[in-house]
């Protein structure tokens, strides 16, 4: 099974509902997606809402991947600079596969569209993305091609004495 990919999807209820139920899945199975479990669809909800607001708006990409029973099972959010010294680089925000398709090459396919996503958007010639320390993910990331260029000891506090290290990546697009 593969995953069909839709940038900039129209945003009705049931993909919005389909991400709340990815980003809870995600979050509950212990993924680094800004909650740690346990969590319900509800209290993502607020986090969603800015994240589509950037969407209407057009300062922020939605990258959704379907599985073949059309299931929403990969996300990524472009968000786009606002800072006139930024313009030429984009975050992936909120990047995720669902747990029942870890170990397929899903992650994979999702981090090569969100590539060919921020090529299509002119003047764009870096992805920049944030990831917790603790869970291996900037190995995932840097043979994705992202480079490692920053990190911020225990800056992400998930629990009281587990302090995680705030990891930056970059993939240069030239």
């Amino acid at each position: 099974m593969i995953l069909t990919f839709a940038l900039d999807p129209v945003v009705d209820p049931s993909l919005r509902e389909g991400v709340l139920a990815l980003w809870a899945d995600v979050s509950n199975a212990g993924g680094a997606v800004g909650f740690v479990p346990p969590v319900t669809p509800d209290d993502i909800r607020p986090s969603l809402d800015k994240h589509l607001v950037g969407v209407a708006d057009g300062s922020c990409r939605l990258l959704v991947g379907h599985d073949g029973d059309g299931a929403v099972a990969a996300t990524a959010f472009l968000t786009l600079n606002a800072h006139r010294l930024q313009l030429h680089w984009l975050w992936a925000y909120t990047v995720m596969v669902h747990p029942r398709h870890q170990g397929k090459g899903y992650g994979r396919a999702l981090m090569a569209r969100v590539e060919t996503a921020a090529r299509s958007i002119e003047g764009i010639d870096a992805i920049r993305l944030g990831c917790r320390g603790g869970l291996g993910l900037e190995h995932f990331y840097a043979s994705c091609g992202y480079k490692e260029v920053g990190r911020v000891p225990g800056a992400v506090r998930v629990a009281p004495g587990d302090d995680r290290d705030d990891i930056t990546m970059l993939l240069p697009l030239h």
